[in-house]
């Protein structure tokens, strides 16, 4: 653990690895992230040292198709030098090891020959080893004497598949050791060295003593030593491998216990309790509500029956028409089934379309009765209706399709609660599914319109950015939003990765406003990094660290520069004839930040990051109407959260791209001072073109 992670948990009072453990959290990861390898958990490592137990998170796997050769090489890292190379390789029931000695550089390349020539007499191997160390000595090895290898192909097939144990073990196999070195790993695992003092740092020095003397006994310690390594590799592989053959979350072992096995404290949920007898289950099931209302309450209480009496009873309530309309058509000239002439009326279909009308002093139910005439051929006897059927052919009119947009996002009600409203306050027979649909059919409607938003604002001169996590049913997504002055744009992207917003961008010439999510650096136009997100972050580590001089001397000359130009554009607003004049201070700024000497690890940092966004702080002041802030973004983005709140995580992909094509028009409007319900009522499918019409008139 560094030593700003220390002192990270030290500030909130975690000073113990006792205490550490118990920070850990077990999550469930997302599918969707299951091929990225975990990040290393100090308090998963806690974890495992409290309860002297091996921690398995994930699905670590270990997989060897050869004959397993475990090797391990000392060297003189001063000198780059290797002088010992051991290998063990299992021979049935009993082992074969191999030490190659060199006494001095000179002997470098013919212990690393006859290291491959002993692996070239074997079938198919395959190298195991322990850290980095042996992938370097292999490689530099191939640099050192690529003219002298016999068989370069066999040399690239021994790196390629040779597995390093240690990345199989990190982040996914705890120990309840304190680092994850062969010796402390091994030592756990029962293995013991013949040295006591077995470590690697003493090899360094049992190696200097040997040159200087010439013992043999210093040698043949060397020499056990890196047996030893080997052994102990062996046994620990041994370990592992039978902890990945165990994916299923239950290991046999009472030392092992699999992450995914963990319980997630979640004590804030409703869920359903799991009981140890069904005799608990039973009268855990006669406590709800519902059962004791209708098998307990209700023989005490008359007044309950009756309520569930009338409850049940079910009456179809008809509605009465206001206006019925005998639809006009053309007379079919010939049969579309058998191409006939000969055509007889054949009786009348009627098809009732429930909708909503909107008057000066309110709303009021309105059902229009459709009647059509239908036809028969007298040929094949096909029964058929005129095209003009197929244009009414929804249950609910255009205006009810308003009624139920401007619920779910001017007064923002829920999906769920409208019909309630609906069969209240109209008596219109509307089900939840119907208002799903409605809100699809006007999302495919108004779906131009939102291409043309997004199209207006990637094509202008200024965007504000900025995204937000959305919950969706069984995953988690993002939406992206992109603004102006006049529009806004939501995008839906399963992840946070910026390929989205490049693709949009790729040709945008304007400025971009954004805060400092790297996503957006990689994007080829000029930026300009919100100064309130900035004097947040600063703001915060003041507040961390308040006696902090140099910090607080940086925060008051940044405060003071940025102070100034804010007063001249409240002044004569955002005019870079205006503004250009504060560049001066601007460099001025920087030098001075550049010729502070700061020591403490906080101040340093802030000195990198305004040097490391130099280019993308000020821009503003080289062009007109561009604002030093990301407030327009963040405005669009509040809009969207309060709409997240009401759809709470149970909605699907396509309900959310739904719902944000609804809601950019929704917000579009809003900008240009459109009232929504009147657009919508309008039957326009384009906020211009209905402003037009509404300065015409």
């Amino acid at each position: 653990m560094t030593e700003k992670e220390r002192n990270k948990h030290n500030s909130k009072g975690i000073f113990s690895i006792t205490q550490l453990s118990y920070t850990f959290r077990p999550r469930r990861k997302p599918k969707r992230f299951t091929s990225k390898p975990d990040q290393y958990s100090h308090a998963l490592k806690a974890l495992a040292i409290r309860e002297n137990k091996i921690l398995v998170a994930g699905k670590p796997e270990f997989k060897s198709d050869g004959n397993q050769v475990y090797f391990d090489v000392e060297g003189d890292s001063d000198r780059g030098f290797y002088y010992l190379i051991g290998l063990r390789v299992r021979n049935g029931v009993s082992h074969n090891q191999y030490s190659f000695w060199a006494n001095d550089m000179s002997g470098e390349k013919r212990i690393f020959s006859a290291f491959l020539d002993t692996l070239a007499s074997m079938e198919n191997p395959q190298l195991i080893h322990y850290g980095s160390y042996e992938t370097v000595f292999l490689k530099r090895m191939k640099e050192r004497y690529a003219d002298t290898v016999e068989n370069p192909a066999f040399l690239d097939k021994l790196i390629a598949q040779s597995i390093n144990l240690l990345s199989t073990i990190y982040a996914q196999i705890y120990f309840p050791t304190y680092s994850n070195g062969l010796k402390e790993v091994a030592r756990y695992l029962g293995f013991q060295w013949s040295e006591s003092d077995a470590l690697g740092i003493n090899t360094f020095i049992w190696r200097s003593n040997w040159e200087s003397t010439g013992d043999f006994r210093l040698k043949q310690k060397l020499v056990i030593y890196n047996a030893e390594d080997c052994e102990a590799l062996e046994k620990v592989a041994g370990v592992v491998a039978q902890l990945c053959r165990q994916q299923d979350g239950k290991a046999q072992a009472e030392n092992v216990i699999h992450t995914d096995s963990l319980r997630r404290e979640d004590s804030y949920k409703f869920r359903k309790n799991n009981f140890s007898t069904p005799e608990l289950e039973q009268i855990n099931q006669a406590a709800y509500w519902n059962y004791q209302r209708e098998k307990v309450y209700i023989r005490s209480k008359p007044l309950l029956n009756r309520a569930r009496r009338k409850q049940r009873r079910t009456r179809v309530k008809s509605l009465p028409v206001n206006k019925v309309v005998e639809v006009q058509h053309i007379v079919p000239s010939y049969c579309s089934r058998c191409w006939a002439t000969t055509l007889n009326k054949h009786g009348r279909k009627a098809r009732t379309v429930y909708d909503i009308k909107f008057g000066k002093s309110g709303i009021k139910r309105w059902v229009v009765k459709y009647i059509f005439q239908r036809y028969r051929c007298t040929g094949c006897m096909a029964t058929f209706y005129p095209q003009y059927k197929q244009v009414i052919k929804d249950r609910y009119g255009p205006g009810l399709l308003a009624y139920v947009v401007y619920q779910l996002l001017e007064v923002r009600q829920s999906q769920r609660s409208i019909p309630q409203t609906l069969n209240q306050l109209c008596g219109l027979p509307v089900e939840h599914s119907r208002i799903y649909s409605q809100k699809a059919k006007a999302a495919s409607q108004y779906k131009d319109c939102y291409w043309g938003i997004l199209k207006s604002i990637v094509n202008g001169q200024l965007i504000h950015a900025d995204e937000t996590k959305v919950n969706l049913i069984g995953k988690t997504g993002y939406v992206w939003v992109l603004a102006n002055m006049e529009s806004v744009a939501y995008i839906y992207s399963d992840s946070r990765e910026g390929d989205l917003i490049r693709a949009l961008l790729e040709n945008f010439k304007g400025v971009l406003v954004s805060d400092f999510y790297t996503a957006y650096d990689s994007i080829e136009c000029a930026q300009q990094k919100c100064l309130i997100h900035l004097i947040r972050d600063l703001n915060d580590d003041l507040l961390k660290e308040p006696f902090n001089q140099e910090l607080k001397e940086l925060a008051q000359e940044f405060g003071a520069l940025l102070k100034t130009i804010v007063e001249t554009i409240d002044r004569f607003g955002l005019k870079a004839r205006f503004l250009r004049k504060h560049k001066v201070y601007v460099e001025q700024f920087y030098e001075s930040i550049s010729k502070n000497n700061c020591k403490s690890e906080v101040a340093i940092k802030w000195r990198k990051r305004f040097n490391k966004n130099r280019e993308r702080l000020f821009t503003f002041l080289d062009y007109d109407g561009i604002p030093w802030n990301n407030n327009n973004a963040e405005h669009a983005i509040k809009a969207f959260a309060r709409l997240r709140r009401v759809i709470g995580g149970t909605s699907t992909k396509k309900g959310m791209r739904d719902y944000l094509t609804l809601l950019s028009v929704f917000e579009t409007c809003k900008y240009r001072g459109v009232n929504f319900l009147e657009f919508l009522l309008s039957g326009e499918r384009d906020i211009e073109g209905f402003t037009k019409v509404e300065q015409y008139l």
